[in-house]
């Protein structure tokens, strides 16, 4: 009998240390200090709910995430968990490493309250939740009420005309300019949103799996974009401006014009008054319609976690109610669960802009090609070299235009051609 309890206490030793060992690694890739505080937060309730398991988060900075996550993949060294931006879905998914949540949302018990967006886009590569995204980040367009004021512009810009002529009289004034441009990593949207609406069309393709990139109107828009930083009504050095530096840029009053997420309301907000600065829709094209880009990101778990129901927990945890609501509260995103509607502070004044935009049915909310493997490479790393070299006078917009056209084309060609 003195055995058999030694054994037994011998093994349940073994399985309490096992369990004490067990460590889930979470890489978080849209990184920020603060985004970083309150996903420990998070993660430290799921901690305590499941005694024994410690997650190890593992932060990449944003605007090198992309070749640092690619180089921590082809080390083997995968996490069990990671925040997957829309741009890199196709890439990961369509390569098996992504493990199917479909089986787990069947049975969850807050699958329900899910906005059929948030299910739509999560299923976006093979009609597969291959990741459930957390939030929506839909452009708009913050204007600096007292810039526009001192340059004698009387009320914000509608149109791309109105828009231009608004950042040159910012412009004029003594070390100010009117828009804060993205040159830098995490540019593509404003490029795209720009070239869309001066095109009149948010279409990438056409039927045959040609990209519209070099087309007229895109051209034209590409064009308006480089002739904003050309003519001085852009920061010099915001050809290399990533997230913090345009924002930075905005609530110092070095710009008087930012398109972005609602995500950039946490620094702005903390540092600008609430009556110096408003939110309204993307300039208007001369079609009379705007195409502000709407990404979203998520959660994916990795097909050879050894940990796959954990994994599922912690992203349980990460997704339910009270977990995305406050995670968008910090990051800025628009929650993807119903329930978040009546939070109150998502019926402040702030989010008007971006509700109002949502409303307007000349403002057509974009989605990029994500569904190409090609598309992540293209955004992080192409486009930035190619964009900065357009900026600064190296290529012509044409050329430029046709780089990006060449590249997209055999993506899509590519996707078609193996969808048949």
């Amino acid at each position: 009998m003195k055995r058999l309890l030694t054994a037994a206490l011998l093994t349940t030793l073994m399985a309490s240390s096992a369990l004490a060992d067990t460590t889930l690694k979470l890489v978080e890739v849209i990184t920020s200090p603060e985004r970083t505080e309150t996903l420990k937060s998070i993660v430290g309730r799921f901690e305590a709910a499941n005694p024994g398991t410690k997650v190890e988060i593992i932060s990449l900075p944003w605007g090198e995430a992309f070749q640092k996550f690619a180089t921590m993949v082809s080390a083997g060294e995968t996490p069990d968990v990671m925040e997957m931006p829309d741009t890199w879905l196709s890439l990961y998914a369509n390569n098996g490493m992504l493990e199917s949540l479909e089986p787990y949302l069947e049975k969850w018990e807050h699958t329900p309250s899910l906005t059929p967006r948030a299910l739509e886009l999560g299923r976006d590569i093979k009609d597969t939740a291959y990741m459930l995204p957390y939030g929506f980040y839909l452009r708009a367009m913050f204007y600096n009420k007292k810039l526009l004021a001192e340059a004698g512009v009387s009320e914000p810009p509608k149109t791309l005309d109105e828009f231009a002529e608004a950042a040159k009289k910012v412009s004029a004034l003594p070390g100010k300019y009117g828009y804060c441009l993205r040159g830098g990593p995490g540019g593509l949207n404003g490029w795209v949103m720009f070239g869309a609406s001066m095109a009149g069309s948010n279409k990438f393709f056409n039927e045959d799996g040609t990209s519209t990139f070099n087309s007229e109107g895109w051209v034209k828009g590409l064009t308006f974009v480089i002739d904003l930083y050309k003519n001085g009504y852009a920061p010099k050095d915001s050809v290399n401006w990533g997230f913090n530096e345009i924002v930075a840029g905005f609530y110092s009053g070095t710009c008087a014009f930012l398109d972005q997420d609602p995500d950039a309301l946490i620094a702005i907000a903390e540092r600008m008054k609430a009556e110096d600065y408003g939110i309204m829709t993307m300039p208007k094209g001369p079609d009379g319609k705007t195409f502000p880009t709407i990404g979203f990101a998520g959660w994916s778990m990795f097909a050879n976690s050894a940990n796959k129901d954990l994994s599922w927990k912690l992203i349980e945890t990460l997704e339910g109610p009270e977990g995305n609501i406050e995670w968008n509260k910090r990051t800025g995103a628009l929650p993807v669960h119903t329930t978040a509607e009546k939070d109150p502070f998502y019926a402040s004044e702030q989010f008007k802009g971006w509700f109002a935009e949502l409303q307007d049915k000349d403002a057509v909310p974009t989605v990029m090609p994500t569904h190409l493997e090609e598309f992540a490479f293209f955004k992080d790393s192409l486009v930035v070299k190619t964009s900065q070299e357009a900026l600064l006078g190296d290529i012509t917009p044409q050329q430029l235009a046709d780089q990006w056209a060449e590249y997209l084309t055999k993506g899509q060609q590519k996707f078609l051609a193996n969808s048949k």
